[in-house]
């Protein structure tokens, strides 16, 4: 399994890539997008949501179920990759570029503090 060094992630499979002012990309990781098989559809936050760590971000069906994705930080959603609407396949072919899911504006830097370093990661899913 892919798991970038660039970012941490969460024990729900979530990835965080941190970039800047304050500001997150997430989406989920290839260990999570092979066990959900092929992602048919993709529901996301709307730009503007407040979220708390924890809360249902996002929404996966794939043909073999369908699954919450939740937000991995504290923050408000600035953007929502809109190309999953008619592309919901990137999820499975790129989970870590172009299947990206929200970027969040982050309320509390602590909440990254408590997620999971790449090679912990790798442990957990090993």
């Amino acid at each position: 399994m892919n798991v970038p060094d660039d970012r941490r992630y969460t024990e729900e499979h979530e990835w965080v890539l941190v970039g800047e002012n304050g500001k997150v990309r997430m989406g989920i990781t290839d260990f999570a997008q092979d066990a959900l098989g092929d992602v048919v559809y993709v529901e996301l936050s709307a730009a503007g949501k407040t979220v708390s760590q924890g809360d249902p971000i996002a929404e996966v069906e794939s043909t073999k179920s369908v699954a919450d994705v939740y937000a991995p930080v504290a923050g408000t959603v600035v953007a929502a990759n809109e190309a999953l609407s008619t592309e919901p396949e990137l999820v499975n072919s790129d989970p870590y570029g172009g299947g990206w899911f929200v970027d969040i504006e982050v309320s509390d830097d602590t909440g990254l503090d408590a997620l999971l370093d790449p090679d912990t990661y790798r442990t957990l899913i090993s």
